[in-house]
């Protein structure tokens, strides 16, 4: 509250205006106030019992109230912002005037115990998680069958809906991460990409419209593994990253323009926290990621180790083969790898090789779903 505050009174006063409220603290002020409210409610009930011996500890309609209404909902809201606030408190504090804020006019409170935003913004979390905790310790010790019998159902709806946040969570991380991608991965037009393929600039504007970009805008699609390699064009070493998805594998080259996100004139570049940090620092510096050709669908990949004889004699090191084939099992394409070390290649090679032998069940499994029959009716 007290990084809310401050940030609310120095807007009032003109300054930090562009920073967004709602996208740092989300609902925390209702939080606080229901959270408080339970609290109070909670204590009351025991001050209650201890003055009065001889009434009975009754939690039932004060964990009614609370759980059945808006206390799990508040901090719903306030955990699905979370990733979007940390993301976004990121980036913010790249910029200079909001530094000063933070470690002048907040970080030096005494209330803040020397921590910063970021270990306080995690806190709510924290608070959700350990509810069905103290539902089990008052479970524990009601004595009422009824009360008891109550108590545990709430405490497994309770359990139930972090386990349904958690997903909630992990689905939004993904789309975010996804969403930047897509702004980081430029996919050159095929004429730029071979010579061959010639267009006139007639035709080019439709072509456009087709465009693969959207390819990572699937909710549904999943990053397994990334990093940086080398391939080999020719005599020469291209420094390459690799998407490994869980349908096809990306092949990219690395570029630096730093006018790629120059329409800030505070040089702020908003870098997803899922991010490798390598992918992170080289956005920051202004880098994003051209593919190198088009994607390989996992049921057209063939991985190959490349032989320690081959090794010897060209001097390759920690090296392995992707193939590409099309529908008619025709080579389209090969790419000549290289790990740093060979522990990086085995790593690859097993993350390619699982990805693969997953995909491959769950098609068949699909496949052998639709075709089967439905069940013949009995009254027929």
């Amino acid at each position: 509250k007290i990084f809310m505050n401050t940030l609310k009174y120095l807007q009032s006063n003109e300054f930090l205006l562009d920073v967004d409220l709602w996208r740092l603290f989300a609902n925390l002020e209702e939080l606080n106030e229901t959270s408080l409210s339970f609290l109070k409610t909670f204590f009351e009930t025991v001050k209650e019992h201890v003055s009065r011996s001889d009434s009975p500890m009754d939690f039932s309609s004060t964990l009614r109230k609370f759980f059945q209404g808006d206390l799990c909902q508040t901090h719903e809201i306030y955990c699905l912002n979370y990733t979007s606030a940390v993301f976004y408190l990121d980036n913010l504090r790249q910029r200079e005037d909001f530094g000063i804020y933070l470690k002048q006019w907040c970080e030096q409170n005494e209330q803040c115990k020397r921590l910063h935003l970021p270990e306080l913004l995690v806190t709510p979390l924290h608070r959700l998680t350990r509810y069905p905790l103290l539902l089990n310790n008052i479970w524990k010790r009601s004595t009422d069958e009824t009360e008891k019998g109550f108590i545990w159902s709430l405490k497994k709806k309770v359990e139930k809906s972090i386990r349904d946040l958690e997903g909630k969570v992990k689905w939004l991380d993904n789309f975010q991460k996804f969403r930047q991608l897509q702004e980081v991965i430029i996919w050159p037009q095929v004429w730029d990409r071979d010579k061959r393929f010639f267009v006139p600039e007639c035709l080019k504007q439709s072509l456009r419209e087709n465009s693969s970009e959207n390819i990572l805008s699937s909710a549904n699609r999943l990053l397994l593994y990334e990093g940086r390699l080398t391939v080999a064009e020719g005599a020469r070493l291209l420094d390459v990253y690799l998407f490994l998805f869980d349908d096809f594998l990306l092949i990219t080259k690395f570029k630096r323009n730093k006018k790629k996100y120059g329409g800030s004139d505070t040089g702020l570049i908003p870098v997803c926290p899922s991010l490798t940090p390598e992918l992170q620092s080289f956005i920051r510096e202004g880098g994003f990621c051209t593919v190198l050709d088009q994607p390989i669908p996992l049921d057209r990949l063939i991985l190959k180790n490349v032989d320690p004889v081959h090794v010897t004699v060209f001097s390759l090191r920690n090296a392995f083969l992707i193939q590409h084939e099309n529908r008619y099992r025709q080579c389209i394409a090969v790419f000549l790898l290289q790990a740093q070390t060979e522990t990086a290649k085995k790593t690859w090679m097993s993350q390619i090789e699982t990805a693969i032998s997953n995909y491959t069940t769950q098609h068949e499994t699909k496949k052998s779903t639709a075709f089967c029959f439905p069940v013949e009716s009995s009254e027929i």
